[in-house]
Formats: structure tokens, C-alpha cells, sequence
């Protein structure tokens, strides 16, 4: 072959390398978006059955089929195996299948991917509160309460305090418990239905003076509600304040007559302001009167009481040489409006004897009822004057 001839099949294999890679190229973009095109609809296939799954699940998860929702959530699972909510899910499920070591597994990997996160603390708190470890269940709940949250999240800051605190009053930490309903009170809006049941958180933990203005404040809203009626009459008899009771319990027992409790509390605390001598702006007659019925009723409550053994060495505190009986039958001829009239001190002799014979008979023939059971409230209440 000449030189010219190797020079020219030069020049034509170098014009016509160009178009060969141009060529190629072409093919392996058509080809790498194939491949790319391919992957997206298999990654798309993958997702959409997970998703499937996971929709299942979640419908069984909501009425309680956990062994179904359990088997579907790990069906989603072998789709996308790092999905977080499939994992937390599928740890509801499980908890609800009461196999509580396994789902605690999930949410403490979980929780090191997102500490964060509100529902995986809080499910940690109502694991470790079944199992007793109360430290860990405190820890998680306040977690909770401070978490990030999807939607509302004062709303589930809320219920996350509102269940520390009735897990608070199941192990009996009340003082715990009234301080995380003092927080939580600061925070309500006027939603009359919340306060009623902080009203009756306060009364669990034995807070009557928060659980009273609790009340108050959802009969603002709905001053019909029966419900918090009889709490708020419930909160103030407790603290002694007896005529505020009245009304409230009054109010209580006319929108619901079938209320029997309240109805009976109702009875109680109207006999206290009946029998009670020393309530102020009272006329001395009847003060007089209220004295000799008392009297006569503590008399025969002593028989009652002595008769079954309760007040076998009993003595009075006035006199510590006699008994209680030895006592009243002393002061008890002395026990008429006359004698009462001429003698006002006799009011507070007879009415320590009343009192003495009823504190003894509660704790030695109690509980008491009716007039005693006011006898022994109205004691209560003038203790230390």
C-alpha cells in the first residue's frame, strides 16, 4: 500500500472515530437511563406494597387485631426495613400482644435514632411503668412532655402529663402528683371539660383547695354541670367550708336526683350546719336547743357503742379520772334550756363531752352515720378553738 493510500484510511478512521464515540455514548446514557428508570420503578413497586402493608396494619393496630397488624407491619417491613414509622408501629403491636421485650427493642433503637420523639418516649414510659421501674417511667414521661410531636403538640404534651400524673396517683406519689397538676393547670384553656377532670385529678391527689377552683372555673363555662357541681361540693366539704358545700351539693342533687353519693353527702352537710352550736349570728334559743340534741345523741350513741365493748377504759379528757359514760351522766341532768340559759359555759362542757364520745366511737364502733357522723365533723372543725 502506497503512503498516500495509508493516508488517506488515516483520515477516514479519524472522522469517523468521533461519530463511533459519539455512538457509543449515546448508548451508554440510553442505557444507564434505563437501568436508572428500571430502579425507580422497582424502588416505587417496593414502596407502594410497603405502603400497602403498612395501611393494613395500621387499620387492624386501630381495632385491636395486634397479631394481624404485627404480621402485616413486618410484611411492610421486608419493603422498607428502615422505615421508622413501620418500626414503631409494628412496637405498638407488639405491646399490645403484651410482648413488651420485643417492642422494647425497637423503640430503644428508635430513641438513638430520634430521642426526640414523643410517642417512642412515651411508649418507653408505659413499658417501664408496667414492668415497675418506676425511675425509667418518670424519665421517659417527662421526655414525652417536652418532645417533638406531629399535629398539635400542646395537645400531646397534655396527655402525656395527664397520664404521668394518673400513673402518679397509681403508685400513690401524691405529692409528685400535685405538683405536675399545678403545672398543668397553668397551661389549660377554657375548655370546661378539662378543668372538671383537673378537678378531679386534684381530688385523687388530695389537693381539695386546687380541685375547688378547678371546679369553679369549669362551672364558668357550664355552671349546669352536674358533674363538676357535685366535685366542687365534694372539695369543699372536705375542707370543712360546710356552707359552701350546701350549695354546691344542693345544685349537684337537684340536676341529678339519682346521684345517691351526693345526695347522702348533701345530708351530712346540712345536718353540720344544722348542729353546729358555734357558727356565728346564731340565737342563743336555738344555740341551746342544738346543745341538748347533740347531747341527748351523743348519750345514746355511748349506749350503742358501749354495749358492743367498744369503750372499755375509755376516760374523758376533761376528767381523766371517770369514763365517758361517768361523764355525761354527771353533766347530763344540767342539760335543759334553763340551765343552759343561766350557764353559757355550760355550751362548751357539753359539747366537749359530745365531742370526746364521738371521736371514741368512730375509732372504736365506727364508722358513724347520720347526727354522729355530723357530731364528729363539727369536732373536727373547732378542734384547737
Amino acid at each position: 500500500m502506497s503512503n498516500t493510500e495509508k493516508t488517506q484510511d488515516l483520515r477516514l478512521y479519524f472522522a469517523r472515530e468521533p461519530v463511533i464515540l459519539v455512538l457509543l455514548s449515546g448508548l451508554a446514557v440510553l442505557l444507564f437511563l434505563g437501568v436508572a428508570g428500571l430502579s425507580r420503578i422497582y424502588h416505587a413497586k417496593q414502596k407502594s406494597l410497603g405502603n400497602e402493608w403498612f395501611a393494613l396494619g395500621a387499620a387492624d393496630l386501630k381495632d385491636h387485631r395486634f397479631e394481624l397488624a404485627a404480621n402485616e407491619f413486618r410484611a411492610a417491613l421486608r419493603y422498607s426495613r428502615d422505615d421508622y414509622s413501620f418500626q414503631l408501629s409494628l412496637a405498638q403491636a407488639l405491646i399490645g400482644l403484651k410482648r413488651t421485650s420485643e417492642a422494647r427493642a425497637y423503640l430503644i433503637n428508635l430513641w438513638e435514632r430520634e430521642p426526640e420523639n414523643g410517642l417512642v418516649n412515651l411508649e418507653l414510659a408505659r413499658i417501664a411503668a408496667q414492668t415497675g421501674e418506676t425511675e425509667q417511667a418518670l424519665r421517659y414521661y417527662h421526655n414525652a412532655i417536652y418532645s417533638t410531636w406531629p399535629g398539635d403538640q400542646e395537645v400531646e404534651r397534655r396527655n402525656a402529663r395527664l397520664e404521668l400524673i394518673e400513673y402518679l396517683l397509681s403508685i400513690n406519689a401524691k405529692p409528685q402528683a400535685q405538683s405536675e397538676l399545678i403545672a398543668l393547670a397553668a397551661s389549660l384553656d377554657d375548655d370546661p371539660s378539662l378543668h372538671e377532670r383537673v378537678g378531679d385529678l386534684f381530688l385523687q391527689a388530695q389537693d381539695n383547695e386546687h380541685a375547688l377552683a378547678e371546679y369553679r372555673l369549669s362551672l364558668k363555662s357550664d355552671r349546669h354541670n352536674q358533674a363538676a357541681l357535685a366535685g366542687a361540693g365534694l372539695a369543699a366539704f372536705e375542707l370543712g367550708r360546710y356552707p359552701v358545700a350546701q350549695r354546691y351539693l344542693q345544685a349537684a342533687t337537684a340536676a341529678n336526683p339519682g346521684d345517691v353519693q351526693t345526695a347522702e353527702r348533701l345530708r351530712t352537710t346540712e345536718l353540720v350546719v344544722q348542729m353546729d352550736p358555734f357558727r356565728r349570728q346564731i340565737p342563743v334559743e336555738q344555740r341551746n336547743r342544738i346543745v341538748i340534741q347533740a347531747f341527748a345523741a351523743a348519750g345514746e350513741q355511748l349506749k350503742a357503742c358501749s354495749a358492743a365493748g367498744g369503750f372499755k377504759g375509755h376516760t374523758s379528757s376533761s376528767s381523766p379520772g371517770q369514763s365517758l359514760a361517768e361523764n355525761w351522766a354527771q353533766i347530763e341532768p344540767q342539760i335543759t334550756e334553763r340551765s343552759l340559759r343561766k350557764n353559757p359555759d355550760l355550751v362548751e362542757a357539753a359539747m366537749d363531752v359530745v365531742f370526746a364520745i364521738e371521736r371514741k366511737a368512730n375509732d372504736a364502733c365506727g364508722p358513724l352515720s347520720g347526727t354522729d357522723m355530723a357530731l364528729l365533723l363539727i369536732s373536727k372543725l373547732h378542734e384547737g378553738n
